[in-house]
């Protein structure tokens, strides 16, 4: 197996802390697993070494050596990455290339949740209630901003959220009370990606949901989100102590009931595969709202993913074991598929 760790994305320490954990949960006498790091700049390094993921000559995946060494054969690939390089489709498309097993999400599903535009796109095409919102491009930002303001306060109104369209862990994201706050906002969301996305903030819970599987689908008990923040940014995520995790949420039976059922369809509406973390706004009158869905969330025992897993009853080495197993699964069901 090869983990692959780091990434050229904002969340690269996130990335090498959740490996970690993967790494320390996988059975040595069962896996003999090669930590691959992908640095800041993109160069790939196993023990040292500058290395590569190619098909070998029986179409067999292998890491090859970029000094001549002895390539070593590879069954499957964990991606513990996250946002762009990592957890938007490219690396799921280098694996489908090399001839890999791969844990998690495919091409499509991973591009479409990681581009949280397209994603509330196929929700709303799906019938699952999502955020409002608009998208603004940065040369439309540029050339006709009038345009823009009129857009955002007639799709999505204030107060509002804007960040960037293809990112996570809450960066480039600003709060937005008012129209005077939308052009400061707008410009950094667009210093991170040429895409934006304003949307409505929403007044309730903010709660998540744990999904594992393909066909069959395990889906965890509701969690509530708190902190001790005005909103829940890079700092409140990752600064310890400075957000809770309530298993279950603090909604009604019937809300928390609608979030699970809706974390399955969201999952099956993107094609997704192995794992999900769904997140949810739920307002005062129960009405539940998809928000975002991660297929690469945050990776240690104690993160939401494998916290809300735990609950359901899948502990942290049986879901690192299973989710192995889904990859397997996975590719074995798509050999027929094949030409």
């Amino acid at each position: 197996m090869a983990v692959l760790m780091g990434g050229r994305s904002s969340e690269h320490e996130v990335s090498l802390t959740s490996a970690e954990a993967v790494i320390g949960a996988l059975n040595p006498e069962r896996y003999d697993v090669t930590p691959v790091l992908i640095d800041a700049g993109g160069a790939w390094s196993a023990g040292g070494e500058a290395v590569a993921l190619a098909p070998g000559p029986d179409g067999r995946c292998e890491l090859l050596s970029r000094r001549g060494g002895p390539a070593r054969a590879i069954d499957v690939v964990f991606p513990v990455l996250h946002g762009p390089f990592g957890e938007d489709g490219t690396v799921q498309g280098l694996c489908e290339m090399a001839g890999a097993a791969y844990v998690g999400a495919g091409v499509t599903a991973s591009a479409l949740a990681m581009d949280k535009a397209l994603f509330k796109v196929v929700m709303r095409e799906s019938g699952i209630p999502t955020t409002p919102g608009t998208v603004v491009e940065v040369a439309e930002w540029r050339s006709r901003p009038r345009d823009v303001f009129g857009r955002v306060e007639a799709e999505a109104g204030y107060p509002a959220f804007c960040k960037p369209a293809r990112l996570g862990s809450s960066v480039g994201i600003s709060p937005v009370p008012g129209r005077d706050e939308l052009a400061v906002a707008l410009e950094l969301a667009l210093g991170h990606d040429p895409k934006a996305l304003v949307e409505r903030a929403i007044e309730g819970w903010e709660v998540e949901v744990g999904v594992l599987g393909n066909e069959e689908l395990v889906i965890s008990p509701v969690g509530e989100i708190t902190y001790d923040a005005p909103w829940y940014d890079y700092a409140t995520k990752y600064e310890p102590g400075r957000m809770r995790l309530v298993i279950p949420a603090g909604v009604s039976q019937t809300a928390a009931e609608r979030a699970r059922q809706l974390a399955g369809r969201a999952f099956r509406a993107i094609g997704c595969a192995g794992m999900a973390r769904v997140d949810f706004f739920v307002t005062p009158g129960d009405e539940v709202i998809v928000s975002e869905l991660n297929t690469i969330p945050g990776f240690t025992p104690t993160s939401v993913y494998a916290s809300l897993m735990a609950a359901g009853g899948v502990g942290y080495g049986g879901l690192i074991e299973r989710l192995v197993e889904l990859g397997l699964e996975r590719l074995a069901a798509s050999e027929g598929f094949r030409n």
